[in-house]
């Protein structure tokens, strides 16, 4: 039977990306909840008027 082989341990395949990269483009968590929830009524307004705007009835 084949010997077992110990490897480094290492980070477990683990890569941390934000050590090697730093974004010129940062947005607050506040910032990217309110533009999600823009989205989201903008969305509604469009499904329940768009047809009418748009003469798609």
């Amino acid at each position: 039977m084949a010997e077992k082989m110990q490897m480094p341990s290492g980070m477990g395949g683990l890569v941390r990306y934000f050590d090697d990269y730093k974004s010129k483009i940062e947005f607050k968590p506040i910032i990217v909840i309110v533009m999600i929830i823009v989205a989201i009524i903008l969305e509604i307004i469009l499904h329940r008027m768009g047809n009418g705007w748009f003469g798609l009835q």
